[in-house]
């Protein structure tokens, strides 16, 4: 069996590798002239980092991150509204890995030229469309070469071209009426130096974590996202551009929790990207004939709750299973689809309500001027009900993990 996998990002590649364990030949194509370690920081979950550990590459991508120690929520004068262990500390058999995104693609790609070849990734292809009729998936690039085989995997992003072509009145991206502004700082550490925090709510709200352990001069990258309400979008078709602080940082100037001064860190970024949030409605169908969607090009979905890349390696690892279970193609197909479908969709819902975070906007609705006691505010069994709750819909609550 030989299949094509259109798009070399995080579940492009990760797919490459699961198919290629399991004897399929694999070829992909990315769009990009060449990969660069773009982007800023990710979380990997720990059944996501299950599933890179099963190829091999966990202890990689740990010496190029950290192993996350704690979650914690605070409120917008850094009062503590909750906190709990994370992978390995919360008694996980697998971390919670916090790493650039570019350090996470840079291992898979190596790990695919180690076991697939040099060649196995061709740039500067990008997918326009597809046919996947009879026994063959051909695969038609922007540049009017085409390519053929068994079966075609298009992980071509949130504008994937085999997503509008399946569905071609769904329109732009669905704009939350949200903005991210991203950056990486080197500063010092804060609280545990592994410590992961989200603070504010969701009209204004600050998340930070490392992605990396502290220089000689003490220093560590930290990842940081600040986030605004902003109903006005300039431009609907840029969703990764230079951010300017003028525009967000003096909604957070004055965020000086002691332990964390967000205004400096936002200050002294290398670099600031803007990103507005958005997603898609979850689809009825991935697959058709020889033919499936992976990844953001099947359920785009909001960064809250770490679970983007996870899910997309999740699919990958999925999509395996069902190919060498025997059967038809088509079939295999629609068992990974019948597998990560509804699970999917059920992530995207819950994100738009905020996830775990939700947390956070309840405590802002009952004591928008802070609190002296959490308790008094939201019981601690509301809290962890909140995270017990989203922990199973995204499929990484600790005893099911286990079991599986």
């Amino acid at each position: 069996m030989k299949a094509i996998i259109a798009g070399a990002g995080i579940g492009g590649l990760t797919a490459a590798l699961e198919l290629h364990a399991r004897g399929i030949e694999v070829q992909l194509f990315e769009s990009t002239p060449e990969i660069a370690p773009l982007g800023v920081g990710i979380n990997l979950l720990p059944h996501s980092v299950r599933v890179l550990d099963g190829l091999g590459l966990m202890e990689r991508l740990l010496a190029g991150g950290v192993a996350t120690r704690e979650l914690v929520y605070f409120n917008r004068f850094g009062q503590r509204i909750w906190g709990e262990a994370r992978g390995r500390f919360a008694g996980y058999d697998w971390p919670q890995i916090s790493l650039h995104r570019g350090k996470l693609q840079g291992v898979l790609l190596e790990a695919v030229r180690e076991r697939l070849g040099d060649d196995a990734v061709q740039c500067g292809r990008k997918l326009a469309g597809f046919e996947a009729a009879g026994s063959e998936a051909i695969a038609r690039f922007a540049d009017r070469t085409l390519a053929r085989a068994d079966v075609l995997i298009a992980a071509d992003g949130l504008h994937s071209a085999a997503r509008k072509q399946l569905f071609p009145q769904e329109g732009a991206p669905i704009y939350s009426g949200r903005i991210l502004w991203r950056g990486i700082t080197r500063a010092r550490p804060f609280l545990t130096g592994a410590s992961m925090i989200m603070a504010g709510n969701q009209d204004q709200k600050f998340v930070c974590y490392p992605i990396g352990e502290p220089d000689a001069d003490g220093l560590q990258p930290l990842n940081w996202i600040a986030e605004l309400t902003r109903e006005v979008l300039r431009n609907r078709e840029d969703y990764n551009r230079a951010g300017l602080l003028e525009d967000f940082l003096p909604a957070f100037e004055r965020w000086d929790f002691g332990w964390l001064d967000v205004g400096d860190l936002i200050r002294h970024a290398e670099r600031v990207f803007e990103y507005p949030l958005v997603d898609r409605d979850p689809l009825e169908r991935w697959s058709f004939g020889r033919m499936t969607l992976l990844g953001d090009a099947a359920h785009p979905m909001y960064p809250i709750g770490s679970n983007g890349a996870s899910q997309a390696i999740l699919d990958a690892r999925t999509l395996g299973e069902t190919l060498c279970a025997g059967g038809s193609i088509e079939d295999a197909l629609l068992a990974y689809e019948a597998g990560r479908l509804g699970s999917t969709a059920a992530i995207v819902r819950a994100n738009r309500g905020n996830g775990p975070e939700q947390c956070m906007q309840i405590v802002h609705a009952r004591a928008p001027d802070g609190f002296a006691r959490i308790e008094d505010v939201i019981s601690a069994a509301e809290l962890e009900e909140i995270s017990a709750r989203y922990k199973q819909v995204a499929g990484f609550a600790k005893d099911a993990l286990a079991a599986r």
